[in-house]
């Protein structure tokens, strides 16, 4: 049996963030985090949740580097 390694890249941590929903098309949400205004498709969006009402989103790492 042949097994994979496996690596840890910091680049596919996944982290909650706090975000408000601008605006949404059919396969990606524009959202406002940390004062900036980010894309992201949305199946790159794991969870989503209300937290003393605020959304919170579970996401890549990554993909808030732009």
């Amino acid at each position: 049996m042949f097994y994979w390694p496996v690596y840890d890249f910091p680049q596919d941590k996944k982290i909650w963030v706090k975000v408000r929903f601008i605006h949404e098309t059919e396969k990606a949400v524009l959202i406002l985090c940390e004062d900036r205004k980010i894309w992201i498709a949305k199946s790159m969006i794991y969870k989503i949740r209300l937290r003393n009402g605020d959304f919170e989103v579970y996401v890549r790492k990554a993909c808030l580097n732009n």
